[in-house]
């Protein structure tokens, strides 16, 4: 199915999606990799404020490349999702209830997904500068030291993702499997 949503998303909205729907997402996400979610999760051990509020919130496991003339960003493509899977768990649990990336991720991450209503999205690897094309405007708002690595505020219209984990426990790379090895 085709789906259009805002970001920030609320939990209704989580639940209705599905394992293999389309979602385009127009509103507000938030990017950040490997080296900002250590050093989120360092804050959160340490009783520290995280620098954006994670619930209803989109993280895009992206870092950019430099942004042409006239354009907010560079080329956007996801990273691999697993390398977050330690840390994900804690950010679900305050409220993140959505995560873009690409490929498989940890039983822990399914089971947080679910227990919290939240869904992992896929974006297109290798597409990074047809994705570019949804994002509208960037900004850093943390951890600036981190280079392509620190967290961004994205406003993106229309941006591509396809549902992979949805809020069920559904999951599009094993259903997709199934399906594949019964033709």
């Amino acid at each position: 199915m085709e789906r259009h949503i805002t970001a920030p998303i609320d939990k209704e909205t989580a639940g209705q999606l599905r394992a293999g729907d389309y979602v385009y997402i127009t509103g507000t996400i938030y990017t950040a990799r490997d080296a900002a979610h250590k050093r989120m999760y360092e804050a959160l051990e340490k009783g520290e404020t995280l620098p954006l509020e994670m619930k209803g919130n989109v993280i895009y496991y992206m870092g950019p490349s430099p942004a042409r003339e006239g354009r907010p960003i560079g080329s956007a493509g996801p990273t691999t999702a697993s390398r977050m899977d330690k840390y994900a768990p804690a950010l679900l649990d305050l409220g993140l209830i959505g995560m873009i990336g690409k490929g498989k991720r940890s039983d822990a991450v399914k089971e947080a997904i679910v227990r919290n209503s939240a869904v992992y999205f896929a974006a297109v690897g290798g597409a990074g500068a047809l994705l570019a094309g949804s994002i509208k405007a960037s900004e850093v708002i943390a951890y600036d030291d981190l280079g392509t690595e620190a967290i961004r505020r994205l406003e993106v219209e229309n941006f591509p993702v396809i549902v992979v984990i949805d809020s069920k426990g559904q999951n599009l790379y094993e259903t997709a499997i199934r399906e594949y090895c019964k033709l």
